[in-house]
């Protein structure tokens, strides 16, 4: 008897945890990019005013993410940071943007530190959580605190989609690169688009 309780306990505990990986890794897919509307109203890291219209004329390559994001983030930006590299030139045709999903602790000034580590040519934007809620519905992005039992208010990750998003010179959407597509394939591919090739 004690040992079929132990067995349904770890049983219920296992189905738990697979739930919760489960949940984890639907808001981390691709996800589809249909009806994707590229329009966005956020702050740059000094409290101006940003939106999708500033850039007309020039590609944009977006992440959303966060500040506290100990993995997916970091790995994006250091491949934002490569691609622009990499472009050499041409990256003067390309505004790189990391979108932050959690504006309660990514102020402006966390932001600009954040994103100038990995290169400064990349801007981050945060607002209020509406309009970065707004934004990413709009990208089709999803995202979600998670919180452990017992844990400070402050102290919660956020799962959030991953992958590069791209917006043409002329404000529409382009394409989205998949998290982990190979940097030099991404290079090539708006280096392809700048030039015409």
């Amino acid at each position: 008897m004690i040992r079929t309780l132990v067995f349904l306990f770890a049983l219920l505990v296992a189905g738990h945890a697979a739930a919760q990986a489960s949940h984890s890794l639907e808001l981390l897919k691709e996800g589809s990019t249909e009806g994707i509307n590229p329009r966005y109203l956020l702050q740059d890291p000094n409290g101006r005013s940003v939106t999708s219209e500033d850039f007309r004329g020039r590609y944009q390559l977006i992440a959303f993410g966060y500040t506290y994001c100990p993995d997916i983030c970091p790995t994006t930006l250091v491949e934002m940071a490569e691609i622009l590299k990499q472009l050499g030139a041409d990256a003067k045709q390309v505004q790189a943007i990391f979108i932050s999903v959690d504006p309660e602790r990514d102020t402006g000034k966390i932001l600009k530190t954040y994103t100038e580590f990995f290169d400064p040519r990349i801007l981050g934007l945060t607002a209020s959580p509406a309009l970065i809620r707004r934004t990413a519905d709009n990208f089709k992005i999803r995202y979600a605190k998670v919180k452990e039992p017992g844990v400070a208010a402050d102290r919660y990750a956020v799962d959030h989609s991953a992958g590069m998003i791209l917006l043409g010179p002329d404000g529409s959407f382009v394409k989205k690169f998949a998290f982990a597509m190979p940097v030099s394939e991404i290079t090539e591919q708006i280096g392809r688009m700048i030039n015409n090739r």
